[in-house]
């Protein structure tokens, strides 16, 4: 779950600062803010040291938050003298525990990149100015040592911040919303999105360093509606953040106006199909084209080594069962198709994709103890809606197929 990720019903999900957060020293603005590159290139990553005897010397930052593209001094005394240091930003890099079709929950282990190699003067001292990368939100270390000991530390908030894009516009326009410095840790990593106070979709930023960029309609009457993000549960946004174990929570309402005019519709289903697919399995013996496709869609199935004149059988994997009995799932296969391996020994199967659950099929031959595999991912597709039109109350049917039996897939 990469590049950026939110979970919406059907899958969906700059620096504004919030009030609160812009109280800070007046260096923070003497310097004019940057693009911030990733964390992952502000440095090599770098093992951090342990301190020896203690902590020695000191170390300062200036300003002490801020969003991502702040410009911050750090600053040293006390270290030993006329020394090649590391400066250290310490982050973490989280990422989904999945185990197959099992969602597990969301992992972060600690990590370090250098922002630079520093020389002390002969009184210990040194400065060094750097831009705070596009990281996790919250506190972070900046730490000073050797390869063989830390020397001391100090810390950095990095500010939240949330904009959209456009800001006005008729229903159906897509709004973009974007989001910076999340945090990894418990009570900064789980943040909620509202629309006129509904329950929109949890933001979601675990293998994007606390960054989410994400797309909503313009829904409701001509006027101004109330777009918020702010901390909670999964579904359950926390609105009493004065008595939240960690208060001081940044709280984000932004305003979007519905204009008069003509609605941006979407495109028709048959335009809304995925393109691409990450984490697609390997290539196997047998080669699939395409890929990846919608139910009833033509695939074509290769593989070389056969036996010349030989009719053989392509089988299909797939699962079946349930998580409410004892039994659960279990794996099935079926002949989807027969072809006769040419001269060459190559063979060649034509089949349309079944109509069958979403996420990796296997698919495969035998052939006298040999058992060629290659794999199909089937993507969902969404079919027309029963009825397009109607007055207040009209039921229609939302038809969908191709969706996945894993845990996370099948939301």
């Amino acid at each position: 779950m990469a590049g950026y990720r939110v979970r919406f019903g059907l899958r969906c999900i700059v620096l504004a600062i919030l009030s609160l957060c812009v109280a800070g020293s007046a260096a923070s603005t003497a310097l004019a803010m940057t693009d911030p590159l990733p964390v992952t290139r502000l440095g090599p990553e770098t093992t951090v040291a342990k301190a020896k005897d203690g902590y020695s010397g000191r170390l300062s930052v200036e300003p002490v938050h801020g969003p991502a593209g702040t410009p911050a001094k750090v600053s040293g005394s006390g270290l030993p003298a006329n020394s090649e240091l590391q400066l250290l930003w310490r982050t973490a890099k989280g990422r989904w525990k999945v185990n197959g079709p099992y969602y597990l929950g969301r992992e972060y282990k600690p990590v370090a990149y250098r922002i630079a190699t520093v020389r002390t003067d002969a009184a210990g001292a040194f400065t060094h100015t750097f831009t705070i990368p596009e990281d996790f939100g919250f506190s972070h270390d900046i730490i000073v040592q050797t390869p063989g000991r830390l020397f001391t530390q100090t810390a950095f908030d990095i500010d939240m911040t949330m904009t959209i894009s456009p800001k006005s516009g008729p229903v159906g326009t897509p709004i973009t919303v974007d989001v910076k410095g999340i945090g990894w840790r418990y009570l900064q990593n789980s943040w909620m999105l509202l629309y006129d106070n509904k329950f929109t979709g949890w933001i979601s930023a675990v293998t994007t360093g606390g960054s989410a960029r994400f797309t909503i309609p313009a829904t409701g009457r001509p006027g101004v509606h109330i777009i918020e993000s702010m901390n909670g549960a999964f579904t359950f946004p926390y609105r009493n953040t004065q008595q939240n174990p960690m208060p001081g929570q940044p709280l984000f309402a932004l305003k979007f106006t519905v204009t008069p005019g003509k609605p941006v519709l979407p495109p028709p289903p048959e335009r809304q199909v995925q393109t691409s697919v990450r984490g697609l399995p390997p290539d196997g013996e047998l080669k699939v084209t395409p890929r990846f496709s919608g139910i009833h869609q033509p695939v074509v199935v290769t593989g070389a080594g056969f036996k010349p004149g030989r009719t053989y059988k392509l089988n299909w994997g797939s699962v079946a069962g349930n998580r409410i009995t004892p039994g659960g799932w279990s794996g099935k296969s079926q002949v989807i198709a027969s072809a006769k391996a040419d001269s060459s020994g190559m063979l060649s199967f034509r089949f349309k994709a079944p109509d069958d659950l979403g996420g990796s099929h296997e698919v495969s031959v035998k052939d006298d103890g040999r058992d060629a595999k290659g794999s199909h991912w089937i993507a969902p597709t969404a079919f027309p809606l029963t009825k397009s039109r109607g007055p207040a109350g009209t039921p229609f049917n939302i038809h969908l197929k191709g969706i996945g039996w894993s845990e996370t897939a099948n939301i």
